[in-house]
């Protein structure tokens, strides 16, 4: 079983539908950490409810990138944690990070990555009026949404859709392709 820890600075409901799959027994592995750039994010009550431990650390208390991974570093580390999930954490990983968990750190984004990478992506696709965006969920590395992808699902978007609609529909395929995904890397990774 994977020790995970899950990066989030928002409501979590990635990190809930990870939570849901490990009870339901979709999903081999252990949350045992929530790291939170974000006071008083929607996640950190979501892992009180399931039991998971939170971290909450804002980089506005470090002199630089690396001084606050150290410090989620070490963390993660008192904690065992072999792999990092994240999931709507809107921050780019340095190479603190990225050193200590090579080829052990994933995200999902909302959009068919190459297209639509960084901030808004839904708000990108909708305004671009493109007729398909989608999922993807991609190794993470120095760049913003660049490292190598995973796993991709389509989403269409309709003339009826508003960006609150995509969104929903986005976020319903999330929600079943994350975990569902993590589980394959982990079990290629036993």
């Amino acid at each position: 079983m994977k020790n995970v820890a899950v990066f989030a600075s928002g409501s979590g409901s990635n990190f809930e539908a990870i939570m849901n799959s490990i009870k339901n027994g979709e999903l081999d592995a252990q949350v045992s950490l929530v790291v939170c750039d974000k006071p008083g994010a929607k996640v950190i009550e979501r892992a009180a409810k399931f039991g998971v431990d939170s971290f909450v650390i804002s980089p506005k208390n470090f002199e630089n990138k690396a001084a606050y991974e150290t410090e989620i570093t070490k963390k993660l580390l008192d904690k065992e944690i072999e792999f990092i999930v994240l999931a709507g954490y809107m921050r780019l990983i340095g190479g603190t990070l990225l050193s200590q968990f090579k080829g052990k750190i994933v995200n999902i984004h909302p959009s068919l990555l190459p297209s639509f990478p960084g901030l808004d992506a839904v708000g990108q696709a909708y305004r671009a009026g493109v007729k398909v965006t989608g999922v993807t969920i991609h190794y993470v590395d120095e760049g913003m949404d660049t490292g190598p992808i995973i796993e991709q699902a389509v989403v269409s978007i309709t003339n009826d859709d508003t960006i609150e609609t995509v969104e929903k529909k986005i976020h319903e395929v999330e929600h079943k392709l994350y975990p569902k995904t993590l589980q394959t890397i982990f079990l290629q990774e036993k």
